[in-house]
């Protein structure tokens, strides 16, 4: 008599293979190391909050690594009235929206000429994108200065009558020096799109634009929510191209609404903290409405299927 396995089954398959025993520890040491790096990255956020939660002279005695004997929020009401952040934060928003729409429409449209427009010299178009992230802006700073003050705006558009000292002139710089990363990004997740759909579009009549639009732009959302969150934040977070391109006080960015926290001759650290932390509040929110999309957009293509 002889035993036969059941029908479905081999013996490779009821054979599991045993588990590996320095896998767990090497797991353990793996989380271990992301937690210390983790918390080396939210120290000085913690720090600067709990700075802010503390009166100045509690700290001038006891240090700032010290136990606190009181807490209060008193700090960012003043932040909030003396470094003027709601105009500010307007300024910003009239920056920083523009440049980041007209950045991400401009690059998924070249992105997709790149890709399946099948454009001669595409591939160098690409690389010359992508050689232009490498270039340092600290070098371009004194010929844009040159270049703005000699383009001429209407009075409507901008006070100075020139490009220098406008809205439009800070728009134009981000999209410029954020555009190629961008393009360089879509491309290549448009590449992952399969092309039997595009094709297919193409057999039913459908336009280049139509192509785009209504068909490949849609299924570009996760690259373009992982994108959005980064560029709005690279672009807020300026204050180079503010400080170098703009003169007037009252059209700066809220990265410069700092200074007004500053004094002459002395300077509350506990209150600029507190100042630190309502400016960098908008991009902890923007990335916390768009983190499943940022998350699903840096993932892409790590598994099959």
């Amino acid at each position: 008599m002889t035993l036969t396995a059941p029908v479905g089954t081999s013996p490779e398959r009821e054979a599991a293979p045993p588990p590996r025993r320095g896998a767990r520890p090497l797991r353990w040491l793996l989380h271990a190391f992301l937690a210390v790096v983790a918390l080396g990255w939210l120290m000085p956020l913690l720090l600067a909050v709990y700075a802010s939660l503390r009166p100045y002279d509690e700290t001038a005695r006891l240090g700032y690594f010290s136990l606190p004997e009181q807490l209060t929020l008193d700090y960012y009401g003043q932040a909030w009235s003396q470094a003027e952040l709601p105009r500010y934060y307007l300024n910003t928003l009239i920056i920083v929206i523009p440049a980041l729409v007209l950045t991400l429409f401009l690059a998924s449209f070249v992105a997709f000429a790149i890709a399946r427009a099948r454009i001669p010299g595409r591939k160098t178009l690409l690389i010359v994108f992508t050689a232009g992230n490498l270039l340092p802006p600290q070098v371009l700073i004194t010929p844009l200065y040159s270049l703005y003050t000699l383009i001429p705006l209407p009075a409507w558009l901008s006070d100075s009558q020139s490009l220098y000292d406008s809205y439009l002139g800070l728009i134009l710089i981000h999209v410029a020096f954020q555009f190629g990363f961008c393009v360089f990004v879509i491309a290549n997740f448009m590449r992952t799109i399969p092309e039997e759909i595009s094709e297919a579009a193409l057999v039913d009549g459908a336009s280049l634009w139509r192509r785009y639009w209504t068909l490949t732009l849609p299924l570009c959302r996760p690259v373009l929510a992982a994108l959005g969150t980064l560029q709005f934040t690279w672009m807020y977070n300026d204050f180079l191209w503010a400080l170098v391109l703009m003169v007037s006080g009252d059209k700066l960015p809220v990265t410069s609404a700092l200074n007004n926290l500053r004094g002459q001759f002395f300077t509350d650290y506990n209150l600029l903290a507190a100042g630190s932390v309502l400016v960098a509040l908008p991009t902890l929110i923007v990335f916390q409405l768009l983190h499943k999309h940022f998350v699903a957009g840096l993932t892409l293509g790590s598994t099959k299927g």
